[in-house]
Parts: structure tokens; C-alpha cells; sequence
């Protein structure tokens, strides 16, 4: 699952997006997806059907952030749980690696929301 993480006006929203192009870590389909992710994770935000996010058939938000922040990363998605912050005027202020703890993001939403 990749996360889109967006900000807007004083709130903050997660957005997921399975994908099953890394090592078939999400083979069910959307329905089954949701159910895992609702109840082995507790997940409480919107979860999207599931999208390619590299290649040719690559979703439309993923063609926008990925080229936005690249960094080290490139225009690619590595693994799954890579991570976007989105300010509330759209714009990918940071990207994260797929190894990074939510709570570290923290800091840098707060920021934002300030």
C-alpha cells in the first residue's frame, strides 16, 4: 500500500493506495484489500481501489508525485508503503522511503498545519 498524505486548511488526511507490483504483497482484490486492512490494521482512512504506480499504466496521482520530489528515490516507487506530504495547495512537499515510521512524519506535518 502506498500513502498520499494530504493537508488542508487546518486538517490532515491519509490516502492509501494498494498496489500489488511489489513482490505481489497485495494480490486480493479491492474488497478483500479493504477487509484486511480494516481489520488486521484498524485502517480509518480512505482506501482506494488498486492502482499501478510505476510503468506505463501507472494511475494519474502517481504520475504527478512521483516526478514532484524524486530526490535519490528517482521516478519510480520502490516498495510498497512509500509515503507523499501534500500541502494544501497540492504541492509534494516530501517524499519518504518505505522504511519510514509514520510518527517520524509527525513533526513535519505539524509544521505545515502550523
Amino acid at each position: 500500500m502506498l500513502f498520499y498524505l494530504v493537508l488542508s486548511c487546518s486538517s490532515f488526511e491519509i490516502l492509501a493506495f494498494p498496489c500489488n507490483q511489489f513482490g505481489g504483497q497485495e494480490p486480493g482484490n479491492n474488497e478483500q484489500i479493504l477487509e484486511f486492512a480494516c481489520t488486521r490494521f484498524k485502517a480509518e482512512y480512505p482506501i482506494f481501489d488498486q492502482v499501478d504506480v510505476n510503468g506505463e499504466k501507472a494511475a494519474p496521482i502517481y504520475k504527478f508525485l512521483k516526478p514532484s520530489n524524486g530526490g535519490l528515490f528517482g521516478d519510480s516507487i520502490k516498495w510498497n508503503f512509500s509515503k507523499f506530504l501534500v500541502d494544501k495547495e497540492g504541492n509534494v512537499v516530501d517524499r519518504y522511503s518505505p522504511t519510514t515510521s509514520p510518527l517520524s512524519i509527525e513533526k513535519d506535518i505539524k509544521k505545515l498545519l502550523a
